[in-house]
């Protein structure tokens, strides 16, 4: 069985941020594994209860008997490396991406990989640099995109790939692959969907920062693609007085068939009513961000509201199971480490052990799957996903249209 290490950086600790067409899915041992017997990053608010710590370090196999700086040299099994915070502010989700993976590793039960972890929010670069020095022939993560401009160029000069938790596509390339759900991406779905409902005019309320200009951008684009006409966008300061003159200005161009509020739940279901009264009939329209909150169903002023997101049927499968070995719930995106696993997996039967990762292989048109769906890395490294389309309702969210199974043009 493959092993997971937790190693902890050593020296001064760092301040922790807040942060075409194709044939068919390479399905990444998806069958096997799942045999159940969410600019910067964003991250999110996950569960109250503490997630176990996943560092408890197994009696590794000691291969061939040599060491390397504590950690035992294998000669079986390809060295993979997981930067993800596990201590300071974001150790929750860290954490629960370190669980995330170790369940992948025990449900496909591989001999082909060893995981270590290692703690990003003592320092990314140190991290790096230790990984790679303890013979890590891939990352996995990390999570903050700041954390990934700090890898990269230590793992580009190594020549070691990353595959990153962010999502924002401005780090990704030369050597960085993002599985992390972009915002354009979940944008571009929803206003489709939206015009494919008969929708024509549309607004949109983003956030001031990186995530609500791109977000701009993609609404943007996205609109003019549909065919449709963005009368009025509005960005906004941070602040309930700020956010309130700025739906009132939004509000003198309406109605409108449909109004996107680029932002997290709890701020798209305060801007709501103000919205719904001046545009009666409005569909609210959300981002990938929605569907990190376990609760977005329950918010009663975004009833009939529609997000684009990866698909949630084989996630509830497997939170399930998470809970069940690890004694609470998952954060939406712990499912990122998972299917990180899986396509190591996947891709690692034709990777010899000592050799060098075979980068190209994540560049296959053909794609993955895993649990958030299926998923293929484009030219820029940013990974291309089939999203479903969600409508709040009733107090849950309801399948209203299904991810695509390709990615034709």
């Amino acid at each position: 069985m493959a092993e997971a290490m937790t190693v902890r950086q050593q020296g001064a600790a760092q301040a922790p941020r807040v942060a075409s067409r194709w044939m068919g899915f390479r399905w990444v041992g998806l069958a096997a594994a799942m045999a159940l017997g969410a600019c910067s990053t964003i991250v999110p608010r996950g569960p109250a209860p503490a997630i176990n710590n996943p560092a408890a370090t197994p009696t590794p196999s000691v291969g061939d008997g040599s060491f390397d700086r504590g950690i035992p040299r294998d000669t079986e099994r390809n060295r993979v490396a997981l930067l993800v915070p596990l201590s300071g502010s974001n150790a929750g989700i860290g954490k629960s991406i370190a669980n995330a993976t170790m369940q992948a590793v025990l449900d496909t039960r591989t001999e082909q990989v060893r995981i270590t972890n290692y703690d990003t929010a003592t320092g990314a670069e140190a991290a790096a640099r230790r990984a790679i020095a303890e013979g890590a022939q891939l990352i996995l993560g990390p999570l903050l995109s700041d954390d990934v401009r700090a890898v990269a160029p230590i793992a580009k000069a190594a020549g070691v790939p990353v595959i990153s938790f962010s999502n924002d596509v401005g780090v990704a390339g030369d050597g960085v692959y993002l599985l992390g759900y972009a915002p354009t991406q979940s944008i571009d779905r929803v206003v489709s969907f939206a015009a494919s409902r008969g929708v024509r005019n549309f607004a949109g309320l983003v956030p001031n920062g990186l995530y609500g200009q791109r977000s701009s951008t993609a609404f943007l684009r996205a609109v003019e693609d549909s065919g449709g006409q963005v009368l009025s966008l509005q960005a906004y300061p941070r602040g309930a007085g700020a956010i309130t003159s700025t739906v009132a200005r939004l509000n003198e161009k309406a109605p409108y068939g449909a109004v996107l509020i680029a932002d997290g739940g709890a701020s798209a279901a305060a801007i709501a009513p103000s919205v719904k009264r001046a545009s009666p009939g409005v569909h609210l329209l959300g981002t990938e961000l929605w569907n990190s909150e376990s609760g977005i169903g329950s918010r009663a002023a975004l009833d009939g509201a529609w997000f684009a997101s990866v698909p949630d049927t084989l996630y509830r499968q497997f939170a399930v199971k998470y809970r069940a070995r690890f004694g609470t719930a998952p954060y939406r995106l712990a499912s990122l480490g998972y299917d990180a696993v899986l396509l190591t997996v996947r891709i690692g039967r034709d990777w010899p052990v000592g050799r060098a990762f075979p980068e190209k292989r994540l560049r296959d048109p053909d794609g993955f799957a895993g649990i958030d769906g299926a998923f293929r890395f484009g030219s820029d490294g940013v990974a291309e996903r089939a999203l479903e389309v969600q409508e709040i309702r009733g107090g849950s969210t309801v399948l209203v249209s299904a991810a695509p199974t390709d990615f034709k043009r």
